[in-house]
């Protein structure tokens, strides 16, 4: 297995495994949303996309991370914000490999953190992270608001 920075020629790929990722969280199939923003996301340089790929050169993971700062550590950070691994391909390290490649990549960007969220339900993904170093905010509460678009 390999990771490496995904480009617009692993579009189709890379949105399938991201569609599944949004129903694994509630969210109903949609290659084409998913394909959309993740074209845009890689053709305004908005997020890194890396891929966990087999000998095989088989697409079987992905997280995604955004750059963005923090202002009490005053210093840039990257948000994981997407990790996902087919299910037919789980337990063989690419969940691990996708988040060691993400940590070094931090590291060689300037990075001073990297900030990940998971579901409360998501147990098997807490261990792994707390497993790898992560440590779990008991300080701050995560709140979100949905803002209807205007015209």
């Amino acid at each position: 297995m390999r990771i490496r920075t995904a480009t617009l020629a692993d579009i189709d790929a890379a949105s399938r495994l991201f569609d599944s990722y949004r129903q694994f969280y509630g969210r109903e199939p949609d290659f084409d949303l998913a394909k959309s923003f993740l074209s845009e996301r890689l053709r305004k340089s908005e997020s890194i996309v890396l891929l966990a790929e087999t000998d095989e050169q088989k697409i079987i993971g992905f997280c995604q991370l955004y750059p963005s700062f923090c202002s009490l550590e005053a210093g840039p950070i990257y948000s994981l914000y997407d990790l996902f691994v087919h299910p037919e391909a789980r337990r063989q390290g690419a969940g691990k490999a996708l988040l060691g490649a993400a940590e070094k990549l931090a590291a060689e960007h300037g990075k001073v953190r990297m900030d990940l969220t998971t579901a409360k339900t998501n147990h098997t993904a807490q261990a792994a992270y707390e497993a790898l170093g992560w440590v779990r905010d008991d300080v701050y509460f995560a709140y979100s608001k949905t803002i209807a678009a205007s015209i």
